[in-house]
């Protein structure tokens, strides 16, 4: 059929004899066929995740329930793979959403012009405008959901001014979310270690994304900290396990664990400072003539920030990559800060070298702003994943015109979401 299932983990148990006569379904990816499905009377379990699925899980739990229902789910047969079959990975289109508190105090999704997501104010007046109000969180993400938005992201991004364990209302977000959302959830923002100010209490990395966890989080996204064990590591190149990455991976498995890295470009107009930047272990990546520089620069290394983009480190982007990819982390979330709400498609250079640097799927992010950003990012990247935020959250553009045009042009997609129009 044309429907897809979401799986997750790197591991497969093979058919053989002792347990053929459990397998209800098998799928075939790259030449191997495993067991997708097993069942024995009345116990049914899927290697995949229905449940996040979306329409297409949904159905699977439905017949599971009626065939218990009506007593016929022993009498279920295995469904026969044709020897022909194959299967492949679909590129997955991504909805993020900034959630912070406004002026008011109230929890809201707003979206920054290169991190910014203050309204700007006219000339002459006094201080900064209001956090820019995009619509409520959990609404927008049931939304989405409908709108066939393959995972969804919310970035939590004023986490940094408290611990995670008290910041009630962005749990009950993702609890409710997780209701009405059937598809993987991300959350991000304050996974890390840190010491509660008034109780003294010490909280560690994997305390705090385990709490996410049960409020119904699929997987962490690390931002500044996972930049900080990435120094560490290649100052040392060994693993102490005590790394935010490394805990909660060691314990929920690295598909759980997303790096968000936020560079900004360093452009090169002289062949001394590119020596420079490999001196330092940059990577120096070649710019397009349609992606060059303002100065028409054409050569650049991305420097990793932390803390929201406010703070440098003198570490790449695509170093920071393959530190963690070997400290346990299992997908890389990449911005750009220099494309971040123009709306001129992602950083094609960037997402290259990254893509092509780690083994670990990568989620181009930052700068979408219309469907054909998506399929050129497809076909001339290596990434497995796109985000995009403001374009949707404003309805300029359409989930479904993204899906659409990437299928017009062979990028392959989940079409599942079509079952509910």
């Amino acid at each position: 059929g044309e429907e897809e299932g979401y799986f997750v983990h790197s591991y497969y148990a093979p058919i053989v004899e002792a347990n053929k006569d459990w397998v209800l379904t098998s799928t075939v990816y790259e030449g191997v066929q495993y067991i997708s499905s097993v069942q024995k009377g009345s116990i049914v379990a899927t290697q995949f995740h229905p449940e996040k699925s979306g329409t297409t899980g949904l159905a699977i739990i439905k017949g599971f329930l009626e065939a218990v229902e009506q007593g016929t789910l022993s009498t279920s047969t295995p469904i026969t793979v044709p020897a022909n079959a194959t299967t492949k990975l679909v590129k997955r289109v991504v909805v993020a959403l900034d959630v912070r508190s406004n002026d008011h105090g109230d929890l809201v999704v707003t979206k920054g012009d290169q991190y910014d997501v203050r309204e700007s104010v006219e000339e002459g007046n006094k201080g900064r405008g209001g956090v820019r109000n995009l619509g409520k969180p959990v609404s927008l993400a049931g939304r989405y959901y409908e709108e066939g938005a393959d995972e969804i992201a919310f970035l939590n991004i004023t986490s940094f001014r408290q611990g995670v364990i008290e910041d009630m209302p962005m749990l009950q977000v993702l609890e409710q979310a997780s209701e009405k959302c059937f598809v993987p959830l991300t959350v991000g923002g304050g996974i890390r270690s840190y010491t509660d100010p008034e109780s003294g209490m010490v909280y560690s990395a994997l305390e705090v994304a385990s709490r996410y966890f049960r409020a119904g989080a699929d997987k962490v996204s690390i931002g500044s900290d996972a930049v900080h064990a990435a120094e560490a590591y290649i100052q040392t190149n060994t693993k102490n396990g005590t790394t935010s990455i490394e805990q909660i991976s060691n314990v929920y498995g690295v598909q759980a664990v997303v790096i968000s890295i936020d560079p900004k470009r360093v452009y090169l107009s002289t062949e001394e400072e590119q020596l420079a930047a490999q001196t330092k272990n940059h990577v120096v990546v070649d710019l397009s003539q349609d992606q060059q520089g303002p100065n028409g620069e054409r050569k650049c290394w991305y420097q990793c920030t932390v803390k929201g983009g406010r703070e440098a480190k003198d570490i790449c982007a695509v170093t920071v990559a393959k530190a963690c990819e070997a400290l346990g982390a299992g997908e890389i979330m990449l911005n750009c800060i220099d494309m971040d709400g123009q709306c001129q498609g992602f950083d094609l250079a960037l997402m290259n070298a990254v893509s092509g640097a780690v083994t670990i799927p990568v989620i181009a992010s930052s700068g979408a702003g219309k469907p054909e950003h998506f399929r050129t990012v497809f076909s001339e990247t290596g990434v497995q994943a796109a985000l995009a935020a403001g374009m949707f959250h404003r309805k300029e553009v359409g989930i479904d015109e993204v899906k659409k045009h990437m299928h017009a042009n062979g990028v392959p997609s989940r079409k599942s979401y079509l079952l509910n129009q």
